[in-house]
């Protein structure tokens, strides 16, 4: 097959995995990134005495997420993940309580027939092999009718709330069925931290002839004799084909003519919500029972007036040990919103004051002298919200641009946003780039 050219919209997971496919099949790839680091969503920093890297945005990997286990072994890297187990819990009564399988699960604040109710019907949704038939009936519905009304209520509502805001009771049941399905006990992560496995995953990518671009925005998508051109920084290149791995707007104002097309407008009708993350660095641990994460509940889509003004608490430190963090206890406050929410319109001290309250709701013991660093991170793209058949909604990786191919989280539903399913969808889209290379050398022929 003809040597060809691709250039690649973004360093995230997919853009990395797209490319390792398609530089093994001897294929040309450029990747352009307006970062300074590859990694997107999942991307990381260091502080200076730290040894590891630490997520801008709270991560894990499930034992189930075969996709990045599949890539890790190809990059003969597979012994570097480890898997701990643990506590993750949810606030109920005033302290938090065990959410994962345990003795302590007999101890939710449930009657017995509610805690029976639940744990079987969580066993059901979890053996079941076709997420196909939940997508016609919200989670809120399907959970009321089988859980019931009192576990339902009282865990999975408030989370749905957290979430999804007032659009909670529009959320398709396949949205529940994936998250079940996949949770695993222990989770897992990256020797370094997950910034160090992007960075071998590129480091091996160049070794391969791949072009990695940092700071380099991709401004313009056109067509032109036949090949699609990429402006970046004022500058034009030409490619076969062209992946972008961007937000579904940054794809419609990114491409010529194609907002005006029945593919463009399908894209355009996504709906997605933002994420963020205040990251603090104490100087002691704030949950005093070691729980990883705790889940806050949501009892109203009004941030200032529920009880706690952020979705979940992730004490990271009791998942990777302080000592790779020069003995910071690192701590998330991790929420998802709209773009237009004041949270992204907040300086970074007003939110950290908005969100600090919960930290002593947590620990009455904390004080503010504990808090020796805090970062803010913002992301207007970080979730998609399904809708009810959602699988009509999602556009087809092949844009009508002749050799223009779209690869974003938006189109891994069933399956909820994270680097597996980045992974999947990248190589995916590569796949089909070079099927297509496959066709048109056999119509040359």
């Amino acid at each position: 097959m003809k040597r060809r050219t691709i250039g690649i919209i973004g360093a995230g997971a997919t853009g990395l995995a797209a490319a390792w496919d398609f530089a093994k099949a001897g294929h040309q790839a450029s990747i352009y990134e307006a970062s300074d680091r590859v990694g997107g969503l999942a991307a990381g920093f260091k502080d200076e005495a730290w040894d590891w890297t630490l997520e801008k945005f709270y991560h894990h990997w499930f034992a189930s997420d075969n996709e990045i286990l599949a890539l890790a072994d190809e990059m003969a890297v597979r012994e570097r993940i480890i898997f701990p187990r643990p506590k993750t819990s949810y606030w109920l009564n005033g302290k938090p309580v065990r959410s994962e399988m345990s003795p302590s699960a007999l101890l939710l604040p449930l009657s017995l027939p509610a805690t029976l109710r639940m744990a079987l019907v969580g066993l059901f949704v979890k053996q079941t092999p076709r997420w196909q038939p939940f997508e016609k009936v919200t989670a809120d519905q399907w959970m009321r009718r089988w859980m019931g009304r009192e576990a339902y209520e009282k865990f999975f509502m408030p989370l749905l709330i957290g979430k999804f805001a007032d659009e909670y009771d529009q959320v398709p049941m396949s949205f529940m069925w994936a998250r079940i399905v996949k949770r695993s006990l222990k989770l897992g992560t990256y020797t370094g931290g997950f910034q160090a496995f992007l960075d071998e995953l590129a480091r091996q990518l160049r070794a391969q002839g791949v072009a990695i671009h940092l700071n380099a925005p991709v401004e313009r998508i056109s067509q032109k004799d036949g090949e699609l051109a990429l402006r970046v920084n004022g500058e034009t290149f030409n490619f076969d084909s062209v992946i972008s791995t961007t937000s579904p707007q940054l794809l419609l104002r990114l491409t010529a003519g194609l907002a005006e097309t029945d593919y463009g407008r399908q894209v355009a009708a996504l709906k997605s919500i933002g994420g963020l993350c205040v990251v603090f660095a104490l100087k002691q641990p704030l949950m005093p029972d070691d729980t990883y994460w705790l889940n806050l509940p949501a009892t109203t889509a009004d941030k200032s007036k529920s009880a706690f003004p952020f979705l979940a608490l992730v004490e990271h430190t009791n998942f990777i040990p302080s000592e790779h963090y020069g003995g910071d206890h690192i701590i998330y406050c991790g929420d998802y919103v709209s773009p237009a929410h004041e949270y992204f319109q907040l300086s970074e001290e007003a939110l950290v004051e908005r969100f600090l309250p919960a930290l002593y709701k947590v620990n009455p013991a904390f004080q503010r002298d504990w808090i020796r660093k805090f970062w803010v991170w913002r992301a207007p793209y970080a979730q998609p919200v399904p809708e009810l058949n959602h699988s009509r909604n999602i556009p087809d990786i092949k844009t009508p641009l002749p050799g223009l191919y779209w690869a974003s989280m938006s189109q891994v539903y069933p399956w909820d946003r994270g680097t597996n399913y980045a992974v999947e969808i990248g190589r995916r889209a590569a796949r089909q780039a070079m099927a297509e290379f496959a066709r048109q050398g056999i119509a040359a022929d």
